[in-house]
């Protein structure tokens, strides 16, 4: 596959020029790979202390390649199959596109194949072709048509197995998706079962007849549009050149140049203030700079026949209003939103905010202290496609609903990466199915009152709950949710299933590399899960805090054949207040979880854990160095047990070691 890209094309006829967007400073040096060394240095003492329940687990967790649900991953079996390959493979890939978003524009191209592998695409290494430099407006504007109707050509390959029926339904069905996804069906009757159906024929159309090599290309294709040398020809463009323009219906502000192609119509807005109402028969909007506000389909594909958008605003603060499943997202097709610059506001309608949906929807934004908020799915979150945040710097907040900030759906790849600055990470406000148990009379509000998030790095399928094997065959594997923060001081808050968070199947990972942080979950959070669940939890350099809301399993907490892995790397102090929880090593019903603390002085309250194991499980609790306090557990006898230069056995096949 050949990339069109244009490059050496000399500037436009100038009058009044507009800054040409620089891009950031690079960011540190990647970290090394953490988690082959941490094995290299507690596998030993699993294998000497707990060989036997070490295989016994094993063992159980192996039944996870027979249980019935459609679309696993292979990164999903390596952990559950090889827990330290498994999870040594899932860093890997994590850095491997923490490297690509570091290289800003040039990167994005290899960061689309490398996100896509997770959920076992394969993509086209893109290779950059020289073209005619245009050298007028009108040239200019057939160059930007060349690129709409290349990465349409690459589209139309992607689908040409299906029919016109299958896409039709591919398309609908993603707003199905958005509006009634759920992670477990607990009731069956036939709404129910109509609703799996359904999601199932979705699976198999993707799996069956979608040629993910051609969509790729297609969303590469399409990011020739922001090579460095395109960026400049668009700031340069003369303000009073098309001053004879109107503007089309949506659009208020100076147009410099329009055009109406079978794809859709093409729009280069002024450097002044503009406004965008924008429906189907938008395909590309490039505004070169101004305070400008942005309404409805914003970079989102419309229709079944129109399966390319893409907005690109050079400069300005900005504010994107969207409309349901309207803002980067790529719906049977691919969705492009680039902002260069600019304090910006996106406020995403649900399925919105860098999402896909049998398709690949990328929302970019090179600079500035930006505020993304939404509710459901958004901010980095695909069901049968590839969704993507990444933000290159500036103090950032994110806040989604559930099912948001880096989630991964079934067949999904979601993910939200930001490389610098400090940063606000907010999730859950779903009413958790557990307060029907744990509080029945709480009222939301309430400190006993529990909300699910499943976001911040989160991956879940479709799980059925039922005596009835014939209603387990609807289940659905889930994919891969992606956190990745490279540096910066962070804060994370966030409901039940978060910040590395696996259920059913699905991969979650959050990744955090560097920084002063404070992680603040729930039940399921930091490196936890259910149900076949993987989850990875990696904190960098950086003295940090972490605490719990409970009530129970926060930190390398595993449950029902999963498997969770948290470690916090680095010899800083940190602390770890999980008075209102457990874990930090805990596993139940053949599970399997390690938390590992590199070093320094830490101060950990945690009432139950410490690597506990139940039911043919394996955890181990290990803190390699420094001089640290343990403080209260339930059992205030078993207070001194917990010690620096200890290590305590639990003979259900949990391992607690100290080594200073």
């Amino acid at each position: 596959m050949v990339l069109l890209t244009l490059t050496g094309c000399p500037s436009l006829p100038v009058q009044t020029p507009q800054p040409v967007p620089v891009p950031p400073s690079p960011s540190p040096p990647l970290p090394r790979p953490i988690v082959p060394d941490m094995r290299s240095r507690v596998q030993p003492l699993l294998d000497q202390e707990l060989s036997g329940p070490q295989a016994l687990t094993r063992q159980a967790l192996a039944h996870a390649t027979g249980f019935p649900a459609a679309a696993k991953t292979s990164l999903a079996l390596q952990a559950l199959n090889d827990p330290w390959a498994g999870m040594a493979a899932i860093e890997a890939r994590g850095l491997v596109v923490a490297e690509a978003a570091q290289r800003g524009r040039p990167g994005l191209a290899s960061l689309l194949v490398e996100l896509a592998t997770g959920k076992d695409w394969s993509g086209p290494k893109s290779t950059a072709r020289s073209n005619p430099p245009p050298a007028t407006l009108d040239a200019f504007m057939d160059a930007l048509t060349l690129v709409i109707e290349q990465a349409a050509r690459h589209r139309e390959q992607a689908l040409r197995q299906m029919s016109q029926a299958d896409r039709r339904f591919l398309f609908d069905h993603g707003a199905a998706i958005v509006e009634l996804f759920i992670p477990q069906i607990s009731v069956w009757n036939d709404r129910v079962q109509a609703e799996a159906e359904a999601d199932r024929r979705f699976a198999a159309i993707i799996q069956d007849s979608l040629d993910e090599t051609a969509l790729l290309a297609a969303g590469q294709t399409l990011l020739g549009l922001l090579d460095q040398s395109w960026v400049r020809q668009m700031a340069a463009l003369p303000a009073n050149a098309s001053h004879d323009l109107s503007p089309p219906s949506g659009v208020t502000g100076e147009v410099l140049a329009l055009r109406e192609t079978p794809l859709g119509l093409m729009v280069i807005g002024g450097p002044g203030r503009n406004s965008y109402d924008l429906g189907p028969r938008f395909a590309l909007v490039i505004d070169v700079g101004g305070d400008d506000l942005y309404r409805g389909l914003i970079g989102a594909t419309a229709s079944v026949q129109h399966g390319i958008s893409a907005v690109i605003d050079l400069s300005g603060n900005d504010r994107y209003e969207s409309s349901p499943l309207g803002l980067a997202t790529g719906r049977l097709g691919i969705g492009l939103v680039a902002d260069l610059s600019g304090n910006d506001e996106y406020l995403p309608a649900d399925g919105s905010g860098g999402t896909g949906f049998a398709g690949i929807g990328l929302l970019y934004d090179e600079a500035g202290d930006d505020r993304y908020k939404g509710e459901r799915l958004v901010l980095g979150a695909s069901v049968g496609g590839l969704g993507a945040v990444v933000d290159l710097g500036g103090a950032d907040s994110y806040a989604g609903g559930g099912y948001a900030v880096g989630f991964g759906g079934p067949l999904g790849v979601g993910a939200l990466i930001d490389v610098a600055g400090n940063d606000a990470y907010t999730c859950g406000a779903i009413p958790s199915p557990y307060n029907q148990h744990d509080a029945p009379a709480a009222p939301p509000g309430d400190p006993t009152y529990q909300y699910d998030c499943f976001g911040l790095g989160v991956g879940s399928g479709k799980r059925v709950f039922s005596p009835q094997r014939d209603h387990l065959l609807y289940g659905l594997a889930g994919g891969v949710g992606l956190l990745l923060d490279l540096s910066g001081d962070d804060r994370y808050r966030s409901a039940n299933f978060s910040q590395g968070a696996g259920y059913f199947f699905g991969v979650g990972v959050k990744l955090d590399l560097d920084g002063q942080d404070e992680h603040a979950a729930a039940r399921y959070g930091v490196a936890a899960g259910a149900h076949f669940g993987v989850g990875l939890f990696i904190d960098g350099r950086g003295r940090d805090r972490y605490t719990s809301t409970g009530p129970v399993y926060t930190g390398a907490a595993a449950w029902d054949v999963s498997v969770m892995l948290a470690i916090d790397a680095g010899l800083d102090d940190d602390v770890y207040d999980f008075a209102r929880s457990t874990g930090l090593g805990l596993a139940d019903h053949r599970a399997w979880s390690v938390f590992i603390e590199e070093g320094g002085q830490d101060h950990y309250q945690v009432p139950t854990g410490f690597g506990t194991a139940l039911d043919q499980s394996l955890s181990g609790f290990f803190d390699l160095s420094g001089a640290d306090h343990y403080g209260r557990t339930e059992d205030p006898a078993a207070a001194p047990r917990f010690r620096n230069g200890t290590v305590l056995r639990h003979q259900a096949g949990g391992l607690f070691v100290d080594q200073d």
